[in-house]
């Protein structure tokens, strides 16, 4: 397993590099001058990224060693999965008001906020109380709530309403900073790989690590940046909005569908990777490095899959996003039983999983963004958020009361039976937008439509 970790993420990085390359060639050249060669914006953007990116940071070097740190002190698989379902439950609780909380208190003061919240959170790493390690879960949840909407929230308005730069641009900053998050996730695993194992200082250093990133991004926030509110937002008819369009809308009811079932997979597969493959032996930050350099062959598959050379709609993208993650679960249904354990077959099915996760994401950012109103987007994804959860934490739980071997068998085949409903719910969106012009991506001028998948 050290020998394939090493090598996956060689082969991972390399093929990710090449795939970059072409997916960058395959986009036509804008006609109009890039955003970056206003020097005004480009010092506006590499503030933001200043901040922002630390945060990214510090939250992708706690991946790798979290499982690690709760068995390290001692606890068992029952109570570690308690200890993440506090996780979860915190972002049901606190999710839905992150957006009313971060437009009333500040978007600035939020972000800085987040960076105490989220020291706090990793400062209780220290500690071998389970309690004390129950609330650093709950700080986690508010911090993760505060990461993906503080910082987003800030820089929209600054960019649109402060600095007027055109609302088109707004897109550029956050298509580099998804790239530069994919970067600082693959070296976050090597960072914590070499604090936690190459210094021997344990699973508890990359906690340690974080912290300076995370005051970094306060600090930066604090000094450079200027305060902004939103507009106060009921959260009650939020809710109501959200939930009306999920009704009168199948698209939407669909897109909502397959959001709740993938990515409550992906949360289980984030807490049973580590069991998994860990009594093997394999370097866990390497191994991690290369799920993040995986996940990166996936969004660079997208960019390609969807550039005016292949022509694909990311409903197409989609669709083959969960058949590779359903695909990937099966092989984990049988590389998981106890009499024939395979952690080689097991460890090429959580790569082709995260690879599955980089072709999902974008794809399904295009289709939300064009299928809900920005007006009900927060109600939306409130909705969607709880069974999301629930079935995480449902998934858990059922660890509860089982061997280790065959309990997680057992969740990796329920899994792969909510990806089997994933991929019904992607085939009866396909067969309601393939004609929808508003969920494709626009041809190029002068092209024929391309014909239909």
């Amino acid at each position: 397993m050290l020998l394939a970790a090493y090598t996956a993420l060689a082969l991972l990085l390399a093929a990710a590099l090449g795939l970059e390359l072409a997916a960058r060639r395959s986009h036509p050249p804008a006609a109009a001058a890039p955003p970056g060669a206003n020097p005004a914006f480009a010092r506006f953007q590499r503030g933001f990224l200043r901040g922002y990116l630390p945060a990214l940071a510090a939250d992708w070097l706690q991946g790798p060693y979290l499982y690690k740190l709760y068995q390290h002190y001692g606890f068992v698989e029952t109570q570690i999965a308690v200890l993440y379902v506090c996780g979860f439950a915190s972002s049901v609780l606190f999710g839905p008001v992150a957006a009313s909380l971060v437009d009333a208190l500040g978007r600035r003061a939020s972000c800085v906020l987040f960076s105490l919240t989220y020291s706090a959170c990793c400062l209780t790493k220290l500690s071998r109380d389970y309690l004390v390690l129950a609330a650093g879960r709950v700080l986690g949840g508010l911090s993760t709530a505060l990461l993906f909407c503080a910082f987003e929230a800030w820089y929209i308005h600054e960019h649109v309403e402060h600095h007027d730069f055109p609302a088109e641009w707004v897109p550029a900053t956050f298509s580099q900073a998804a790239f530069w998050n994919h970067v600082l996730a693959v070296g976050a695993g090597v960072v914590a790989n070499a604090a936690a194992e190459w210094l021997g200082l344990g699973p508890v250093a990359p906690f340690v690590a974080s912290i300076p990133l995370l005051v970094l991004a306060g600090a930066v926030a604090l000094k450079d940046w200027d305060e902004n509110y939103g507009k106060k937002r009921a959260l009650a008819k939020s809710c109501a909005d959200g939930l009306r369009r999920l009704v009168a809308d199948r698209r939407v009811l669909l897109l909502g569908t397959v959001q709740a079932l993938f990515e409550s997979v992906i949360y289980i597969f984030v807490f049973l990777w580590t069991p998994v493959l860990d009594p093997h032996g394999p370097p866990l930050g390497i191994v991690f490095s290369s799920f993040m350099a995986a996940s990166m062959v996936g969004a660079s598959l997208y960019r390609l899959a969807v550039s005016p050379r292949y022509r694909l709609q990311p409903v197409h993208v989609l669709s083959l996003s969960v058949l590779v993650g359903f695909f990937s679960l099966f092989m984990l249904a049988f590389s998981t039983n106890p009499s024939q354990e395979s952690p080689a077959e097991s460890f090429v099915a959580f790569l082709l999983l995260e690879l599955s996760c980089g072709l999902y994401f974008p794809a399904m950012g295009f289709l939300r963004r064009k299928a809900i109103p920005e007006k009900d987007r927060p109600g939306v994804t409130n909705w969607c958020r709880v069974p999301l959860n629930l079935l995480a934490c449902l998934g858990l739980l059922l660890l509860h009361g089982a061997d280790h071997g065959p309990g997680t068998r057992s969740i990796f085949s329920a899994c792969c039976g909510l990806m089997l409903l994933a991929l019904l719910a992607v085939v009866g969106l396909f067969s309601v937008v393939r004609h929808d012009t508003e969920l494709r991506l626009p041809l190029p001028q002068g092209q024929p439509d391309a014909p239909e998948l």
